[in-house]
């Protein structure tokens, strides 16, 4: 859907169900990461770019201590219910503990909100895909929270750490910083290059001379993924505390070059548990590599090492499925695409790849036809380009 049209829908839907009167309207985009998978909690680089796909939202303040949450997308017309006094997740509440967590994590932090808010919420990032809805949406309450309760020492970092915690602490799903923080600090045409172990970051243009890139939806998700994602997490934790009993002088796995690890793999006591690590570290110098690449305009070098992502998140990282590495197959046999790989947690979602303009449609169709033919299954493209992080709509 056009964001004109989403804009407009939100503003007639959230009079119709909440009254005339004053209202704010805000965006916070998705994201996709180009590079860099399953490094932000283990204290590596990643290289994501926010969408213009993302989550809109209205607000506005109430008189009580009451939340009440909508959506247009999901069980549209449901109002949710909450109370500042009794935040708490409840599996009933659905995707409204995220916007509750924030709220949560907020309170956490000491900001004084005493007054509750009326928030309708809608959204054009595709249900599934891996590209960043729950942050996009913890993303757009911590701007509409900062913005309408009028917290000024809260900077934008901050709104993406607040998300984080919500999603971490909150909900359960213990991730790293990568999606929060892309989404609140997307430039247009940029991508971020984050140490997500310091929260130092860089903005480098992605300009792709005769290219552009394009993202696959496989439309698939599976069941797996949420629970997988912790249990790799609980991997590289392990892997880090068997080579810190080697070396203890190593705090995080992104700290380690290639050489390192192959001198420390043998302290790794389980084979699984060593392959998450190699994963890890591995992918962390690739992170870097690529983006040197980037600015000293070698785009083929680029693809290469998006190539090389993919196959360890296949073979070592174990979170790809066969759904994403055929469409990844499809893709390097394809002349002009110059590189492609999964992105986002995995088990489902969508590949990313960096594809020549004329050899855009003709990929397109190649994908589309063979993907239909072996899976039953309707790939979708987006061929994106680099957006604006969050914001207020005027």
């Amino acid at each position: 859907m056009m964001s004109e049209k989403i804009i407009e829908s939100l503003k007639t839907e959230f009079i119709k169900t909440f009254g005339d009167g004053d209202m704010r309207l805000f965006f916070a985009p998705g994201r996709v990461n180009m590079i860099g998978e399953h490094t932000d909690y283990n204290g590596g680089h990643v290289f994501p770019c926010a969408l213009t796909l993302g989550t809109y939202g209205v607000i506005r303040k109430r008189e009580d201590d009451k939340l009440k949450f909508t959506s247009l997308n999901i069980q549209a017309g449901k109002v949710y219910e909450s109370s500042l006094p009794d935040l708490k997740y409840e599996k009933e509440d659905d995707w409204t503990n995220y916007a509750k967590g924030v709220f949560w994590a907020y309170l956490r932090k000491g900001c004084k909100i005493d007054k509750g808010a009326d928030i309708m919420i809608s959204g054009n990032i595709p249900a599934g895909s891996g590209l960043s809805s729950s942050a996009s949406l913890e993303v757009l309450i911590g701007l509409m929270i900062r913005e309408l309760y009028g917290f000024d020492n809260i900077d934008m970092v901050d709104v993406a750490l607040l998300g984080q915690k919500a999603e971490s602490e909150f909900v359960g799903m213990n991730c790293g910083i990568m999606d929060q923080f892309a989404s609140a600090m997307g430039k247009e045409g940029q991508a971020i290059f984050l140490d997500t172990s310091t929260l130092e970051y860089d903005y480098a243009p992605l300009e792709l001379k005769d290219a552009h890139i394009v993202i696959t939806n496989s439309n698939v998700k599976h069941e797996l993924a949420s629970s997988e994602y912790n249990t790799r997490r609980n991997e590289c934790r392990e892997a880090l505390k068997d080579i810190q009993a080697v070396e203890p002088e190593f705090k995080t796995l992104g700290e380690m070059t290639n050489e390192d690890f192959e001198r420390l793999k043998g302290s790794i006591k389980e084979e699984n548990v060593m392959r998450r690590a190699r994963h890890a570290v591995g992918e962390n110098i690739r992170a870097i590599d690529a983006v040197e690449a980037l600015k000293a305009n070698d785009i083929e070098k680029f693809g290469r090492l998006m190539n090389a992502s993919h196959v360890s998140l296949r073979d070592d990282y174990e979170v790809s499925c066969p759904e994403l590495d055929y469409l990844a197959s499809l893709a390097w046999e394809t002349e002009g695409v110059i590189g492609s790989r999964m992105t986002g947690g995995g088990f489902g979602g969508c590949t990313v790849s960096i594809i020549k303009n004329d050899a855009i449609d003709g990929y397109k169709k190649k994908v589309s036809e063979k993907y239909k033919e072996k899976y039953g299954l309707d790939a979708e493209f987006y061929v994106i380009d680099p957006g604006e992080g969050a914001h207020e709509i005027k």
